[in-house]
């Protein structure tokens, strides 16, 4: 008869004694065990002790976090939170050097746990910390331990960042501006200014008094990776607070080609492959960079306005440089009426207007400016080009331009916030002073090229703006390291490339519609299922290492979850950092029965996505967020590190519980492998030989196998 569901079986130590095996009664008050385990060791004044995790981050247990506790789960009876921290607070400020520095050792351990860090907290010990970092006596370990235990219990939210004092800003600046100071020290520096920036309107501006980028450069040029991501970071947190005419004095310094070049050449071209904290940093500055295009990209022309008006006369003056303008105002407003058509605008009279709409607004304008002022062979070759057709095929380089800036925003998100956890920077923006520019200039020609290829006229606009956004969102899939790169994918993006592409990527679905091959279809299914949901089932053995949710730090928090080979327990615990291959069963502390498992959530109905709505979760992680529900009513919450993960988790999970597997990989993969099964056997058909060999076998299912490279 199993136990009841209130009833868990551990083991609690003590140092020194033999451990006692006890049944936790869940019901019962947490005080009433810990008074009863003293006892069984004869120790007074149990309202002294508490009870912890013995593995792991050795978390304390309350009576809000006891539920979590597992059978045959070990503890350790420790001294109560309270005395802890009153015991360390004493230690810290005592003059024994040692004896501090293993206080200070012990509190950075031990500020990670909510409950020792409140009670922390309750004695002016944050304050005392910073006492500590402002008088500055303390160097090397000693001040690494300080500043780890400052930012772990700061971290936790309960004292507001603005209580900080200008001379402890100050003091922290000291050690990044510092020529040569202890990584550790460094590291932890760079995350608390960042904190600062990030979590305090007030301080930002103090913290941008001591640290600008410039000084934060000798720091990008060091070869210790982690290093370089807390200074990018901080960047970043530099960037996203500033006030808008700071930004765009931050924006030209991040131009310039030394700062530029230090990124490029030491971080993105470094001897070192990049870190998922680092691809993350550098697709925040990235997007960070691209928004300040948005005031222009919202910001709509003035027809009225002389200056603006200006900038379109000289598109025509660049353009038609030949030309002479004509005595006589009536003569003068028919010839430009005349170039505007030919420029490709859609309001010949008043091309002003073109520039109305929003997005892309002024943004169109100054890239076609650029173009005609930077490239003027290319603009007087695409303008010239077209204007002198006479077959209708013309490609109207006005309109163009607008609609092709118009896109560009929509593929690079032009205007919107970075994504949490996303990672899609592109090196080649960060090749150029003006790299936005030039990659317009690119898009351009590749859209007049296509436009040619297609022999389009006025009434494909529409189709060849497709087939452009198409072959630059393929181009940039690649990843090129620079211009010239990209220049070299789109060559070989044209359109009978595009064509023959979507031809292949059509064939699972229009190939085989007869009813004998749909048949065929039908049966191959189920087989080709079972082989999905065993490599799934397989995936989900070797497990997969998660990111704690809500750590705003680099210092990166990990967690990893694996199904057992005879898939009938979920094994995951905590890590300190991720790991680089198959993490062993005997390293995840806890688990869960798979006969346990009522259902997986995913998305929305998530409990962590609900406790998170106040931090304006944004959508890519809702869609990374699934959570698996077990008896009695709890949740173990993930949020996988990319789609693929969440695609695998969940129909693996899905798989686990006899339910259908309904992902979009999964959709995918059966079309693909049905396709690829049916060529085989109709291949096997096609090659019969009637006479007197027996016709061969067709191939099973089986007989092979697969591998996944989705990134």
């Amino acid at each position: 008869m199993p136990p009841p569901a209130d009833i868990v079986k551990v083991a609690i130590e003590w140092p020194g004694a033999n451990a006692q095996l006890i049944e936790m009664d869940q019901k019962r008050p947490l005080s009433s065990i810990i008074r009863e385990v003293c006892d069984g060791w004869s120790l007074s004044g149990s309202e002294q002790f508490a009870l912890r995790y013995a593995d792991g981050p050795q978390l304390y247990i309350t009576e809000q976090s006891r539920g979590d506790i597992k059978n045959g789960t070990i503890l350790r009876l420790a001294i109560s939170p309270a005395r802890a921290a009153r015991q360390l607070l004493e230690r810290i400020q005592s003059h024994g050097i040692d004896a501090r520095l293993e206080a200070l050792k012990e509190l950075a351990k031990l500020s990670a746990d909510p409950t020792f860090a409140a009670e922390f907290i309750n004695m002016e010990g944050i304050a005392t910390l910073a006492r500590l970092v402002e008088s500055g006596t303390h160097f090397g370990e000693m001040l690494a331990f300080t500043l780890t235990a400052f930012l772990e219990l700061m971290d936790h939210g309960i004292v507001s960042w603005d209580l900080i004092s200008l001379s402890f800003i100050k003091q922290i600046a000291g050690y990044v501006n510092q020529p040569m100071v202890d990584v550790s020290i460094l590291q932890r520096s760079l995350a608390i200014l960042e904190s600062m920036v990030l979590n305090s309107h007030s301080l930002y501006h103090r913290v941008a008094q001591e640290i600008t980028v410039g000084q934060l450069i000798g720091h990008l040029q060091v070869s210790n990776q982690e290093i370089q991501t807390y200074a990018i970071a901080l960047i970043n947190a530099l960037f996203l607070k500033a006030p808008e005419d700071r930004r765009q004095e931050m924006a030209s310094t991040l131009a310039q080609k030394h700062l530029r070049s230090i990124i490029l050449n030491h971080v993105i071209r470094g001897n070192r492959p990049i870190k998922a904290e680092m691809a993350h940093q550098l697709y925040v500055l990235q997007v960070l960079t691209f928004n300040l295009l948005e005031e222009r990209m919202m910001t709509k022309m003035d027809p009225n306005d002389q200056a603006q008006r200006d900038i379109i006369f000289e598109l025509r003056r660049i353009a038609f440089d030949g030309e002479s303008d004509p005595t006589g105002t009536e003569k003068r407003k028919a010839m430009y009426t005349k170039d505007y058509k030919m420029l490709g605008f859609t309001n010949h009279v008043n091309p002003a207007m073109d520039f109305t709409q929003t997005p892309p607004g002024m943004l169109a304008l100054d890239n076609m400016l650029y173009l005609a002022r930077v490239h003027q062979d290319t603009y007087i070759r695409i303008v010239l080009e077209n204007s002198s057709r006479e077959d209708k095929h013309e490609c109207p380089f006005g309109r163009c331009a607008i609609q092709l800036t118009r896109m560009l925003c929509e593929i690079l998100q032009v205007g919107e916030l970075p994504n949490e956890g996303c990672n899609d920077y592109h090196p080649m923006f960060f090749t150029h002073d003006r790299a936005w520019e030039e990659f317009f200039c690119v898009c351009i020609q590749l859209l007049n090229k296509t436009w040619k290829e297609m022999r389009a006229t006025a009434e494909d606009f529409n189709k060849v703006m497709q087939v452009v956004r198409e072959q630059i969102t393929r181009a940039l899939a690649m990843k090129p390291s620079s211009i010239d790169q990209l220049k070299n994918k789109l060559r070989g993006l044209s359109y009978s490339e595009i064509l023959r592409l979507r031809q292949s990527e059509r064939l699972s679905q229009d190939d085989f519609q007869s009813p004998p091959i749909i048949e065929l279809r039908e049966r191959i299914q189920p087989e080709i299922l079972e082989l999905i949901k065993q490599q799934r089932l397989n995936r989900l053995c070797e497990g997969s290492c998660f990111r704690k949710l809500g750590n705003r730090r680099r210092q990166e928090k990990f967690w990893f979850c694996r199904l057992s080979l005879n898939h009938k327990v979920l094994h995951y615990g905590d890590l300190d950092e991720s790991p680089q291959g198959e993490v062993p069963f005997e390293l995840l502390s806890d688990k869960i029965p798979v006969s346990d498992i009522k259902s997986v959530l995913t998305g929305k109905d998530c409990p962590h996505m609900k406790e998170k709505s106040a931090l304006k979760q944004n959508k890519e992680v809702l869609e990374l967020a699934f959570s698996v529900l077990y008896d009695p009513d709890e949740t173990l919450n993930f949020v996988a590190p990319s789609k693929y993960e969440y695609c695998i988790w969940t129909d693996g999970l899905c798989a686990l519980l006899g339910r259908e597997m309904g992902s979009d990989l999964t959709r995918s993969d059966l079309d693909t492998l049905i396709s690829m099964e049916m060529k085989l056997r109709l291949l096997d058909l096609e090659n019969i030989t009637i006479p007197e060999a027996p016709p061969p076998v067709p191939k099973e299912p089986s007989s092979y196998n697969f591998t996944y490279n989705y990134s």
